[in-house]
């Protein structure tokens, strides 16, 4: 872990000097913004890399990379965490856990706090004020069953209007039981919003009546919606490793790179994107798919 304690310290410090406003694109022009995370062959993150480094395929074929940034820019996300039953003896854990992300939020980035469970909740505006967005934490309620894509997708809608990089950070330990909506309703509203999901699941046993323990897994669609829209998604069978592994996307969000490019067809149609590294051991992601539609490019 020592790395990324350093890389940590290394982005604080420059906090204060580093421009912290969106990407600026040339006036006129039409660009399809790939917001990258690149990990080497041991999960570190990789640091320092050139636009040489990328090349992106739209629908199949290598495109001309003409917007490259390595630069850390504020985010706005929403941390949304699951307080249904299977949770109720781990939530101060939790809570603790998802506190690390927080307290590592840059000045200029946002966030909201919410959970859900029989019932969906926001902490109700967007801060950068970390000791507020902590404090309400404490004011979350537990309940059963699980709305996981119905929270998933509401987080979504809460961020539509939100200006530069948009994330929702989700957190459960288990199957969707209650949702009115499904997980392609959340992949759709995810690509039309061009919002990042980092999700995180936790593998947990908890008692029910008479004293039997029922053992949890987190819901397998979370790692599509990591992978469809440039995400992560990280699967824990210890709840010690809660606080790391918030802390980790915390680090991501802060250690990415922005590429562009400036697609050939206007189609209005989804077209499918994919990001290679040219360097042996380097695996990069961002998002799969973008909609080739005037309205909607930068």
């Amino acid at each position: 872990m020592r790395p990324l304690f350093v890389l940590a310290l290394t982005l604080l410090a420059a906090a204060g000097v580093i421009a912290q406003q969106a990407p600026t694109f040339k006036s006129g022009t039409r660009i399809v913004p790939v917001i990258a995370t690149v990990t080497d062959a041991q999960g570190r993150l990789v640091p320092n890399l050139e636009q040489d480094d990328f090349t992106i395929l739209d629908n199949g074929k290598p495109v001309e990379i003409s917007f490259f940034e390595d630069e850390v820019r504020p985010f706005t996300a929403v941390v949304m965490l699951d307080f249904s039953a299977s949770m109720t003896s781990n939530l101060e854990l939790l809570k603790r856990a998802s506190e690390q992300f927080l307290i590592r939020m840059l000045p200029q980035d946002k966030a909201q706090v919410g959970a859900f469970s029989d019932k969906i909740q926001f902490s109700g505006r967007f801060t950068s004020d970390r000791d507020d967005l902590i404090s309400a934490l404490g004011d979350l309620q537990f309940g059963n069953p699980t709305k996981l894509y119905d929270a998933t997708y509401q987080s979504i809608n809460e961020l539509k209007s939100v200006d530069g990089r948009r994330v929702v950070v989700v957190f459960t330990v288990g199957d969707d039981t209650d949702s009115k909506l499904s997980a392609n309703d959340v992949l759709k509203s995810a690509s039309e919003h061009e919002t990042m999901i980092y999700a995180i699941g936790l593998e947990s046993t908890f008692f029910i009546g008479g004293g039997r323990a029922q053992h949890t897994h987190p819901d397998r669609v979370l790692r599509k919606f990591a992978e469809d829209t440039g995400g992560g998604y990280f699967e824990l069978k210890k709840t010690d490793e809660l606080a790391p592994t918030f802390t980790r996307v915390a680090l991501e969000l802060h250690s990415q790179y922005t590429l562009g490019f400036t697609p050939a067809l206007l189609d209005n149609k989804e077209h499918k994107l994919e990001l290679r590294m040219k360097q042996a051991g380097m695996t990069g992601r961002a998002r799969k798919t973008y909609i080739a539609s005037q309205d909607r490019l930068q």
